[in-house]
This record gives structure tokens, C-alpha cells and sequence, in this order.
């Protein structure tokens, strides 16, 4: 669901002690200790054609729309296994 500007810049108005952290449970030592950096894969560059209305409903989803499309195309190769 998309955010708009003046919620956007409410949220930015506020001060760090006006932020409610009490449902966030705190990193300790071990999460850090364990943590690793995962790096994006690298992507590539196509061209692909689509219904108009898949690419209409994604685009409606707002911003990130291609990310979105790339996680459903690879959540559905990670079901498919070796074939």
C-alpha cells in the first residue's frame, strides 16, 4: 500500500523519542555475532512481453513493482526444482 507525502514527511518530522520501539525485540550480542552480509544477486536485463493487465496490476502495487515480479518468477523456480 502506498505511503503519501504528508504521511511521509509526518514520519520524518518526529523525534527519535516519539518513535514506539516496544514490539521491535533487541539484537543482542549473539544475532551480530552470527549475522553474515548478503549481497543482492546480479541481475540482468531483458526485454519481456506481458498481458497488459499482469503488468498493469503489478505497476498498481506502487513503487518496487519489478522487484515484486522477480520474487514471484523466483519463488515459483524455487517450487519447480530441477526439471
Amino acid at each position: 500500500m502506498p505511503i503519501s507525502q504528508q504521511r511521509l514527511k509526518a514520519l520524518a518530522d518526529r523525534s527519535d523519542d516519539q518513535i514506539d520501539y516496544s514490539d521491535i525485540p533487541e539484537l543482542g550480542d549473539d544475532f551480530f555475532k552470527n549475522a553474515r552480509l548478503v549481497q543482492p544477486s546480479h541481475k540482468e536485463q531483458i526485454t519481456m512481453r506481458l498481458d497488459a493487465e499482469v503488468l498493469e496490476w503489478f505497476r498498481s502495487q506502487g513503487k518496487g513493482y519489478q522487484t515484486r515480479m522477480n520474487a514471484v518468477l523466483k519463488a515459483y523456480m524455487l517450487t519447480q526444482g530441477k526439471r
